[in-house]
């Protein structure tokens, strides 16, 4: 029997959300559901959901056919316990980034470092720092151990405001930087967020600084480059990275931290020793090496987001700029009703965002999701076709 690509993908994605639906981990695949996620993961209530599935920032395009490939050759370890699929991925990603093995940790998506971060460097004493909105697993993890969190709201254009969560660092146990950040799809350059590090290291020397960058490979800001480099150079910043976006690997949870050997000890702590599977890790393993691949997703991402972004401005609704593979617009409504109609529709857009709750975050589909799409968005927006 012949399965296509994205038969399959749907397959195997929901599977993973079954395998993983009894564990402590949240996964970036379900992300749109993360407001309840924890509740309802508790209950046994997680349900699939029908329609364009524009709600998650996941890739539509599903892995690529090598990775599907490295999957089907792997299946027959599916009966075993992991062995080593953890070490062959860490060794692959440290001779990809040039560091040693010590500088990598990796876990179930970066859902996982997010939450051995906000576990390894905050307490009770020791806040959480971030943007509002931004994504929201950090400020969870921190809610279940008695963490406080300083949430600043980003600014009028829908940016973290760096000047603002600098001055609320001071005895901060970590700062969350999500960059391009989820959900309003704004980056900062790298001449400012070097400045924003270099601020929380004066100001609160043993803060430590979680750069997000699970939309990387999205970014076309020719000011943007990876904070990577000043990871390796300073104990106190930690980079996480994920295959569940331009890869399209979100139902099967990989992603990874990159830093110097003293903060990644300090996550390591935190880590489920057996949380890398060996389907997504021979998946993962069989993606790095694809360059070529990874700019024809980014370049579709772009066509298809333009596409999006032009019918919305074409209607008289404002677009922010958007470095990733999602857009949040200014539906000058409310974003539960705008979404509620979507729904209603066969649409799925992305969950509310307080204080942003007359914008609504729309993830790029297909081309041809999205022309189906920007057809329900008329109607509901109430858009005169004349």
């Amino acid at each position: 029997m012949t399965i296509s690509r994205r038969a399959f993908v749907g397959t195997l994605a929901w599977g993973s959300a079954a395998v993983l639906s009894g564990t402590a981990v949240s996964g970036r695949g379900r992300e749109a559901m993360a407001s309840t996620w924890w509740a309802e993961e508790a209950a046994g209530q997680l349900t699939p959901v029908d329609g364009i599935r524009l709600d998650s920032n996941e890739n539509p395009n599903g892995p690529a056919p090598a990775a599907l490939d490295a999957i089907r050759a792997a299946f027959g370890e599916a009966s075993r316990y992991p062995r080593n699929p953890a070490s062959q991925l860490t060794a692959a990603l440290a001779r990809l980034h040039g560091v040693k093995e010590e500088n990598i940790v990796v876990g179930a998506g970066s859902g996982e470092i997010l939450r051995m971060s906000v576990y390894g460097f905050t307490s009770p004493t020791r806040p959480l720092v971030q943007g509002l909105p931004t994504f929201e697993d950090p400020g969870k993890y921190a809610e279940l151990i008695g963490t406080p969190v300083r949430a600043i709201p980003v600014d009028a254009q829908l940016r973290l405001d760096l000047k603002g969560m600098a001055s609320q660092v001071e005895g901060a146990g970590l700062v969350f930087l999500c960059n391009p950040n989820n959900p309003t799809a704004t980056v900062h350059p790298a001449s400012a967020v070097a400045d924003f590090i270099a601020r929380v290291n004066t100001v609160s020397p043993t803060t430590v600084v979680l750069v997000d960058e699970a939309y990387h490979h999205f970014v076309a800001d020719p000011g943007y480059q990876s904070a990577i480099p000043l990871a390796m150079d300073n104990p106190r910043v930690i980079v996480c990275r994920t295959f569940s976006k331009i890869y399209g690997m979100a139902g099967l949870r990989i992603g990874y931290a990159i830093g110097q050997a003293e903060p990644m000890k300090a996550l390591r702590r935190h880590r489920l020793g057996n949380s890398v599977n060996v389907l997504g890790a021979a998946a993962a393993l069989a993606s790095l090496p694809l360059t070529a691949h990874v700019e024809r997703e980014k370049q579709r991402n772009h066509d298809t987001r333009e596409f999006t972004r032009k019918a919305f401005a074409s209607w008289g609704y404002q677009v922010g700029p958007s470095e990733a593979n999602f857009v949040m617009v200014n539906v000058r409504r409310d974003a539960a009703e705008f979404q509620k109609a979507c729904r209603a529709s066969g649409i799925l857009v992305g969950r509310v965002f307080p204080p942003l709750t007359t914008h609504a975050r729309i993830s790029i589909g297909t081309d041809a999701e999205m022309q189906q799409a920007v057809g329900v968005f008329r109607k509901v927006l109430g858009v005169s076709t004349a």
